[in-house]
């Protein structure tokens, strides 16, 4: 046997355990998934089952985005509740918290738990290709700057980089702190917008908006200038 076959059988058996750890807490997880999942699709039971909770509306809603991100459910819907169920700086701290954690296990699972699943999801090679190239040249700095654009597709992203040779620090660093305007700006969005459905104005949702567009378009103009 080969001294890199060899490394690579040592790498499956060192992580063998902390597999089995996250199949089983998995498992355990499921009823609880299956139970809140719907609360994904429909805004307004969200919102009514987290005033219900009390306390721990905030501990589900954390967990709500975790499972959405890992699971590949765009989790904007939630972003824009938290906004108007905790408000602008609660709601994005929470949504903040859960989508980086998110992030992470997406990551993890792409890259060590269901990494077949994970490459059959990916049908542009090329994308794939490009991914390992930058992150071969910048890093955290691509990782940056792909978080920043809040139209960039979060959970295909996650997987891309689970799939990729990165190692998951700048990963888990540059996502913590590139998706932070997005998240904001969203939030932002759950509160401009309920205020104008109460009547209380259009104008500060209308800013909202253009600033994600803003957002959106920054990325395009960096690699124009061939920053990254």
């Amino acid at each position: 046997m080969s001294h890199g076959s060899s490394s690579k059988s040592h790498q499956r058996r060192s992580r063998s355990p902390q597999l089995g750890l996250i199949a089983v807490l998995g498992t355990l997880a499921l009823p609880w998934v299956f139970h809140h999942l719907p609360l994904l699709f429909d805004q307004m039971r969200l919102v009514d089952t987290l005033d219900q909770q009390g306390v721990g509306a905030t501990a589900i809603f954390v967990l709500l985005h975790i499972v959405a991100t890992v699971m590949g459910v765009p989790g904007v819907v939630l972003t824009i509740v938290g906004g108007i169920f905790f408000g602008l700086v609660w709601g994005s701290l929470w949504s903040w918290v859960g989508a980086t954690l998110g992030a992470i296990a997406a990551f993890w699972v792409a890259r060590y738990l269901l990494h077949n699943w994970a490459e059959r999801r990916i049908h542009d090679r090329k994308l794939l290709s490009a991914f390992n190239q930058a992150i071969q040249r910048y890093p955290f700095s691509f990782v940056l700057i792909v978080r920043f654009a809040p139209i960039s597709p979060f959970n295909l992203v996650n997987f891309l980089f689970g799939l990729t040779k990165i190692h998951w620090f700048p990963y888990s660093l540059g996502t913590l702190i590139g998706i932070i305007p997005g998240v904001v700006a969203y939030t932002w969005l759950g509160v401009t917008g309920e205020q104008a459905i109460q009547g209380q104005g259009t104008v500060p949702f209308l800013i909202t908006c253009c600033l994600l567009a803003l957002m959106s378009a920054l990325p395009l103009l960096i690699r124009r200038r061939g920053l990254i």
